[in-house]
Parts: C-alpha cells; structure tokens; sequence
C-alpha cells in the first residue's frame, strides 16, 4: 500500500476550473511548456502555457497545471485557447479571471473562468477546432495589424482558393499538408468546414476540423495562395491531397497570420457561446 502524506489534499476538495485565454503569440515560443513544471524555461522566448500557470498559482498561492484544448506553435494567437486546471483552493471565477490577468504581460489576457465537472477535460471533450488565417491583399505592406495579418502583394482570386479548398472537405489523409516534424500518429482528420472569403482588402481562410496536424493549416494556406496568385489550377489542390507527399504542396504560410479561433464543446458543458458547437 503506498503511503499519502499527511498534507496530501483530498480528491473531493478538489475543484477543476476551464478558463479561456486571448494572447498574441509573436513574443511566445508557442503554448507548450519547455521545461519541467516550475523551472526556467531553457530558451530566450517565454511560453503560454508557463506565463499563464505562473499567474494562476500566484492567485492559488499554490502550484497550477494546465492543460489545454490544442497548442499553437510559435508566433501564433488565440482568440478563445481553452484549458482546465485542479486546485485545492477555491476562488470564485471572477477572482480567478481579473486576478490572473493581473499578473499576465500585456499579450495574455484571461477572458473567462468556469467551475467544471471533474470528467470535463479541455482537450478530450473538445468535438472540433477552429482557425481563421488573414491575409492583407494589397501592393503595400501593413503597419497596423502587422503581427496578426500576414501580408500578399499580387492580387488573390479569393473565390478560386474557396472552390479549391472545398476538395479537402470531409475524412481525409492529410500527410501532404502535414509538417515532417509532426508527431502524431496518422494524419487521417476530419475537415468539417472550410471558407474562404475575401472582406475589403482582407483575405480569410477559416476552417473548423476535429482536430489539426502540426502546420495544417498553414501549409494549406500556402498552397491555397498559389491557386489564389494563378499559378496552379483549382483542381491542383485535390491532386496534392491525394498524393500524400509534402514535397508537392506549397509552402508553409507565416505564422503571424493565423488566429486560433478555440475549440468547440458539446452545450452540455454549458461553456460560453464562442466555444460550444
């Protein structure tokens, strides 16, 4: 029988919290922590997930895990990344949002906080994923917006790149828009929507799935762009779906152009209307 220290907290005085987080991404090695829980993290860049979980345990006064819906690379934003956490100590979700925020940098803000079931798990429950890339579409580059806009100068054919994308649309093997790097174990996901839609001088690509590759989206965005410049057929990106091989797709669109939307729940879950199916 393994001993319990006799400070060890009770699995019933545990409460488990979802809280949903904003950040800009460009000053962030990503969301993924590099280093053990509480260390310095080895490289010059911070992560979300740290700075978030330092904030957090300041407001527990006690150490804070999170875990969250689906991590982002480096350079990348969040509107609404959902993660859960346990603690020991209780405070309602307004201490937690407003006094974690409080100790965030001026890129991360908490939006919300949500006492949950214990069984609610923020990558495990989540039912989908949603991203929207934006490109400003104009001969001169952007001041303004620069670190969430990513930038094509040659006119874009927006209404091509929807036809085109539509073919990835569905349960689909995804290896060739999936980076060399990726670790997961097939690349087989769901492509549940996928649009396309110019709005003034702005480009959108928004696409919702059951989950997401590492690179996915932006290797899909990077291939779109050489159907929106003319350079390939609408058909081109069926053919490169089909072929399986990353050497045939364009290039990885920049990271400062893609937003993490945040996953979706079932309303069960009753969480807030940006992130429930």
């Amino acid at each position: 029988m393994t001993d319990v220290p006799a400070d060890a907290p009770d699995a019933r005085d545990i409460t488990r919290y979802a809280i949903g987080i904003e950040y800009d991404g460009t000053c962030f090695s990503g969301w993924q922590r590099l280093s053990a829980h509480g260390e310095p993290e080895p490289t010059p860049l911070p992560t979300v997930q740290a700075t978030v979980e330092a904030a957090l345990s300041f407001v527990a006064g006690t150490s804070i895990e999170l875990t969250c819906a689906g991590r982002t690379d480096a350079g990348v934003h969040a509107a609404c990344q959902v993660a859960h956490f346990d603690s020991p100590v209780r405070r309602d979700p307004r201490g937690w949002t407003l006094g974690a925020t409080s100790k965030l940098p001026p890129e991360v803000a908490v939006l919300w906080c949500r006492e949950m079931p214990a069984d609610f798990n923020a990558r495990f429950s989540a039912r989908a994923r949603r991203y929207v890339y934006r490109i400003l579409n104009r001969p001169v580059r952007p001041a303004l917006m620069r670190q969430v806009t990513a930038w094509e100068r040659r006119p874009l054919d927006a209404a091509a790149m929807h036809r085109a994308a539509q073919s990835l649309l569905g349960e689909r093997d995804f290896s060739a828009f999936r980076t060399v790097h990726c670790q997961a174990a097939h690349a087989r996901r769901d492509m549940q929507e996928i649009i396309v839609r110019r709005v003034g001088e702005v480009v959108e690509v928004e696409v919702q799935a059951n989950a997401f590759l590492h690179h996915q989206v932006r290797n899909i965005v990077g291939s779109l762009l050489m159907v929106g410049r003319g350079e390939r057929p609408e058909g081109w990106i069926a053919a490169v779906l089909e072929g399986r091989d990353r050497t045939l797709a364009g290039p990885t669109a920049p990271s400062a152009g893609l937003v993490f939307l945040g996953p979706r729940y079932p309303a069960e879950w009753h969480l807030p209307p940006e992130v429930t199916l």
